[in-house]
């Protein structure tokens, strides 16, 4: 083997190893394998809403699956969650967005749950709904935009999507959220929690300062209320499509600290 044969294999070697080496370290570790990710949507939402976050999660070795919530009732809604842990293997994060903070409340008490998350979410105790904890609190400019169907189901318009749910995302993309949002029943407001879930379970909160839809304060509150790891993002509502990565971030903590 001449010389210069010799000099372009080990140039050929060293190349491959200095890439392996990047590659190794640009792979982010499988290491919260056996380990699951329940999430579950907000009003106005639908299983979608989680499309950024769920690749961050699989990425480290996270099992997730998206609920598919009726947004008919809290029962409704928790048994659609409940439905999901069941068919889990091993420990489960609890995540919920908005109305689904409520939700996970409820379906949280499961023994399977460890964990639960509440992004820019509703956090109630025991025997509250959604409007005994905003009693006192003047209408916000949003609730002049919403549409009841003759079934009672309410819908934002797409002007509200775009100015108070959605305000950090592209107008083109908060657009197709206003399209694909899921009706919510007008009634769930005064469904009360039974037993909350975060009295007996470790909670982490996300905080969204740029929230137009549940004051970002009241949020603090409840955060400080129920004992959460609390993580404040500069974000609309749907901060986990406009911080995705912040979002699982706080996820994989709460994942990380699960047996």
């Amino acid at each position: 083997m001449n010389r210069l044969l010799k000099k372009c294999l080990a140039s050929a070697l060293l190349a491959g190893s200095v890439f392996s080496v990047s590659a190794a370290h640009a792979a982010p570790p499988q290491d919260l394998k056996g380990k699951n990710v329940v999430l579950v949507h907000g009003a106005f939402a639908d299983g979608s809403s989680w499309d950024k976050v769920i690749p961050l999660l699989e990425a480290r070795g996270l099992h997730v699956v998206s609920v598919q919530n009726p947004l008919s009732s809290l029962a409704d809604d928790a048994a659609a969650t409940k439905r999901v842990i069941d068919q889990q293997q091993g420990p489960v994060v609890l995540v919920g967005h908005s109305w689904g903070g409520v939700v996970i409340t409820q379906a949280g008490n499961d023994d399977k749950v460890k964990a639960l998350v509440y992004v820019a979410a509703f956090a109630p105790d025991a025997g509250q709904s959604i409007n005994d904890m905003l009693k006192g609190q003047p209408a916000p400019v949003w609730a002049s935009e919403l549409h009841k169907d003759s079934a009672g189901f309410l819908t934002l318009s797409t002007n509200a999507v775009v100015h108070d749910f959605a305000q950090d995302l592209p107008v083109a993309e908060a657009r197709v959220v206003a399209a694909t949002q899921g009706p919510w029943f007008a009634g769930c407001t005064d469904d009360k929690v039974t037993e909350a879930a975060w009295h007996t379970k470790p909670s982490w909160f996300i905080v969204a300062k740029q929230d137009r839809m549940i004051d970002p304060h009241a949020e603090a509150a409840m955060a400080s209320e129920i004992g959460a790891t609390t993580t404040s993002i500069d974000a609309s509502h749907v901060a986990m499509l406009s911080q995705p990565r912040a979002v699982a971030d706080a996820i994989i903590a709460a994942a990380s600290k699960v047996q």
